[in-house]
């Protein structure tokens, strides 16, 4: 079984340089323009212990009025509104064994995350508060195949949004969506080193293969590649970065150290846990 894996692999990748290399990436660094050289609280400045919870409105609030640019997620409701929680599965969240996309916002409102009494806000609500005063990250979660209602109804809601901004998400299907429907939007790939020990999610072999080497990026051309900031020797976001010029994130980064490790490897950092000293870097 190794053995045709590997072949398998091997068979894959020689396709998808040889196609990549007729299709190249667009110049992510320069399309993200300062972008690149902010640095973006994950789900929000986020902090339990103040009672401050991931993906609500005071943990965006406390992120831009110190400056910082923020990451956030975002799932299509049962009744077409754009909410913003990480989860779609709301057991952690919330306590509860429900689904975000089998809910109405209105139902989802009435749960408590984290017992903070705060509840999850609409994607439009964020972009109000944030008012164009830092970017943002918007991480677009797809549900069983929802994702071309998803992305239509994300694109419209920040078309009319004056701020900085860029999308991504795990599904290559919604970032070819962007390329395909909304050339103009800044997208990026998000992956991680699935094939590492201890990182499976569940998901057949080859897609955790295509995900982890960026097979899909040929076909998606992304502007930037956003990468679990342990997995950044994976060669595949090498090559998507120095050979056609993607631009490059790196999440979830959990220390001062790690992150200027990142930003000297030239990667904007998603970051968690501490408060960075200033919310940009030195170009």
């Amino acid at each position: 079984m190794q053995i045709m894996e590997t072949a398998a692999l091997a068979c894959v990748g020689a396709v998808s340089v040889t196609t990549a290399l007729r299709v190249p990436f667009i110049g992510g660094g320069a399309a993200m323009g300062k972008m690149r050289y902010y640095r973006y609280a994950h789900r929000g400045l986020h902090d339990i212990k103040k009672g401050i919870a991931e993906n609500t409105l005071p943990a965006f609030e406390r992120a831009v009025t110190l400056g910082f640019g923020s990451e956030l997620d975002v799932h299509l409701t049962k009744d077409g509104k754009l909410a913003v929680i990480h989860d779609s599965d709301l057991e952690r969240l919330c306590g509860k064994k429900m689904t975000v996309e089998e809910l109405d916002y209105e139902e989802l409102c009435h749960l408590d995350i984290l017992g903070t009494g705060m509840h999850a806000p609409l994607l439009g609500q964020v972009l109000e508060l944030y008012g164009g005063r830092a970017p943002l990250i918007v991480e677009v979660k797809t549900h069983k195949g929802n994702h071309s209602e998803l992305c239509q109804a994300v694109d419209e809601e920040l078309k009319g949004y004056k701020g900085e901004y860029c999308v991504e998400s795990f599904d290559p299907r919604a970032v070819r969506w962007f390329k395909v429907n909304s050339k103009n939007t800044i997208r990026g790939q998000l992956s991680a080193d699935f094939l590492k020990r201890g990182q499976g999610t569940g998901m057949p072999r080859y897609q955790e293969i295509g995900l982890s080497m960026l097979f899909a990026n040929c076909i998606t051309s992304p502007h930037f590649v956003a990468y679990k900031s342990s997995d950044m020797d994976n060669i595949s976001v090498k090559t998507a970065c120095k050979l056609f010029k993607a631009g490059l994130f790196c999440w979830t980064v959990r220390s001062a150290e790690e992150m200027y490790t990142r930003e000297e490897d030239g990667a904007a950092v998603i970051f968690e846990g501490f408060v960075p000293p200033s919310p940009t870097r030195s170009c």
